[in-house]
């Protein structure tokens, strides 16, 4: 089971971006969505570690957010809120997000077997460092192509031409991102086995 725990950074300096992310991130099928837990912490349940991959990399897009990744058993059945979950993957994403808050790419995954969720924490990061650093233009093009357009259907939409696509979506590293995404999913995975 994983639990996300994700923190605002630099929250006493910012706005609270809480409220205007619970609606975004909870139209994913989540076991549990996401809550407040504390001040400007939400936390989620999920088993689908694909879905952990999707919601982490989105949320080190935005650049506002630590992600703690907790692996491990759950309490079952699960409450009907999530504030009211317990276990271990609960507690492993508490020290995931306070190690993740001081991280250059803020993400961090607990979990009891250190080796598998090592690992699957650096694919993260790595993936993680080409999309926070990757400019509007390569997000817009990525996102296109994401979406399932073609790059010449891309290009008609951004008003470039297809070789601009491209040039874009090789600058953007959109292809190195897709293989660290599914990587970090088969690490993911095995890390909760």
């Amino acid at each position: 089971m994983f639990v996300l725990t994700v923190d605002q950074r630099r929250s006493r300096r910012d706005k609270d971006r809480v409220e205007a992310l619970l609606p975004e991130v909870n139209k994913a099928p989540l076991l549990r969505p996401f809550e407040r837990t504390a001040g400007d912490e939400v936390q989620a349940v999920t088993d689908n570690p694909r879905l952990v991959v999707t919601m982490t990399l989105d949320l080190l897009r935005r650049k506002h957010w630590s992600v703690g990744i907790g692996i491990g058993a759950v309490d079952l059945p699960l409450p009907e809120s999530t504030r009211a979950g317990r276990g271990r993957a609960f507690e492993a994403a508490r020290s995931a997000v306070e190690a993740a808050k001081s991280a250059q790419v803020p993400v961090a995954v607990v979990g009891p077997d250190a080796a598998r969720t090592e690992s699957a924490q650096t694919a993260l990061v790595l993936t993680g460092l080409v999309i926070v650093r990757r400019s509007a233009q390569g997000h817009a093009a990525v996102g296109l192509m994401d979406r399932g357009l073609t790059q010449s259907e891309a290009a008609e939409v951004l008003g470039i031409t297809k070789q601009a696509v491209s040039q874009r979506l090789a600058t953007a590293a959109w292809q190195p991102e897709a293989a660290g995404r599914t990587l970090a999913e088969r690490l993911l995975r095995e890390a909760d086995r």
